[in-house]
């Protein structure tokens, strides 16, 4: 016997009024301030510093008025310091791999479970995914949140999952010969990898039985899509998560418009800060992205710093707020003798040179008292069967030329044989190597 799911297809409030969305949005924002100020002594603190109280709440507009939680505040109160309810209520715990210091730790109850399935489900359908499909899942399964958030929408919204982590990528090719799926869930950067490893086996990667690839996890350029669409022939789509936030599926674009990611309004509140003040700017602004959370119960988050610069944009295929995409991280941002470079920028560039791969990777070093970037990207496979000598300098002093007079910054370029750039095994591209003394 055949049950009809009721999360299938359009939620009534994502073409609610936005009186409607704000309506709900202010009446869960005001538990979820009360929830952390009563349950979390950290955050408490924070409050009384600031002088304010839940009590204080009684617009969107006053949640200004509250202080910001950061990953540094994660890593402070390390193992479980930010989490809300006792540990018998928590069903999930997740770590990152903590390269940097200490692991940023997130938990989730029961319900917290179900919201992040009903989110990633309607994230999905977003992208064109429907019950039936099967989605092969290759974002990582470890210590992080990808794999199992994206795995457990498309359970819930009605699809077979193929599930296989990052890395593997003969396997991961395999199955998608063997199996068939319709839709894949990865990272822009590996997506090309498993292109790479169709070329190598005579396959089209044009011709597999993908339609839709839900991206994610870094970064992307919008001619990074444009590349990946006609060489895999698909519909590539954004999806936005953060693991502290929530996971995979705070975000993601329609594939009817594919004019930004759609944020799930009433699962979280988004705000634009300028990165240097802190001072909320004006829809359509550029600055960085502020989350707070609106339902979850183990690990709530007020005002959570992203550190990804973006700007809000009005709504179009739902009643909710847009996201533009991602042009870097306020963290990511290179400063070169006095110039701010983000990779993306780069990345754009690359892309505009036909002859020029997606794969690169910048070199930050210090030569005396001045920075040096050094840019090493990768030939197309069909342009290295040419004159290689001449084509690599040829294009190498052409994209030189063409950072300086867009970007603003002296470069180097080396222009490799196809492999020549480091691959990403798993995950998220390694695209900076800073080298420079630290301290």
């Amino acid at each position: 016997m055949s049950q009809t799911n009721e999360r299938v297809g359009l939620h009534p409030i994502e073409t609610a009024s936005v009186d409607e969305i704000r309506a709900v949005q202010l009446k869960r924002l005001q538990w979820s301030v009360r929830h952390t100020y009563n349950n979390v002594a950290h955050y408490r603190a924070k409050c009384e510093a600031k002088q304010v109280h839940p009590d204080d709440l009684k617009t969107l507009a006053d949640l200004s008025k509250f202080p910001f939680t950061t990953k540094a505040d994660m890593r402070e109160t390390y193992p479980f310091g930010l989490f809300a309810v006792p540990m018998d209520q928590v069903r999930r715990i997740h770590a990152s791999s903590g390269t940097t210091g200490k692991p940023v730790v997130v938990g989730y109850t029961k319900n917290d479970l179900d919201a992040w399935a009903d989110v990633v489900a309607r994230s999905i359908w977003a992208a064109g995914g429907r019950p039936g499909d099967k989605i092969h899942v290759a974002y990582g399964y470890g210590l992080f949140t990808g794999g199992l958030g994206a795995h457990y929408g498309a359970e819930r919204l009605g699809c077979a999952v193929i599930p296989m982590g990052g890395g593997q990528t003969e396997k991961q090719v395999q199955l998608i010969q063997d199996f068939q799926p319709r839709v894949i869930m990865v990272t822009p950067s590996y997506i090309l990898n498993i292109a790479d490893e169709l070329d190598r086996l005579g396959i089209d990667p044009s011709e597999t039985s993908l339609k839709i690839g839900i991206l994610g996890a870094e970064p992307w350029t919008g001619e990074m899509r444009s590349e990946i669409e006609q060489r895999l022939g698909i519909d590539a789509v954004d999806i936005y998560g953060l693991t502290e936030v929530i996971g995979p599926g705070v975000a993601n674009e329609c594939i009817e418009t594919k004019d930004g990611l759609t944020i799930w309004e009433d699962y979280l509140y988004p705000e634009i800060i300028n990165p240097e003040t802190g001072e909320v700017v004006p829809d359509g602004q550029l600055g960085e992205l502020v989350f707070t959370s609106l339902t979850k119960e183990a690990v709530p988050v007020i005002r959570y710093r992203t550190r990804d610069l973006t700007s809000l944009l009005p709504p179009t295929a739902r009643s909710m707020r847009r996201m533009g995409k991602i042009t870097g991280r306020s963290d990511d941002m290179l400063i070169i003798r006095g110039v701010n470079v983000f990779p993306t920028q780069i990345e754009e560039l690359i892309l505009k040179v036909s002859d020029l791969a997606p794969i690169y990777q910048l070199v930050v070093s210090r030569e005396g008292h001045l920075d040096k970037l050094e840019v090493n990207v990768e030939l197309r496979p069909q342009a290295a069967q040419g004159s290689v000598e001449h084509s690599a300098v040829t294009l190498g002093e052409h994209l030189k030329h063409t950072i300086k007079t867009y970007i603003g910054v002296t470069t180097s370029v080396n222009v490799l044989e196809p492999g020549g750039v480091p691959r990403t095994v798993v995950g998220k591209a390694v695209r900076v190597i800073d080298t420079r003394p630290k301290g």
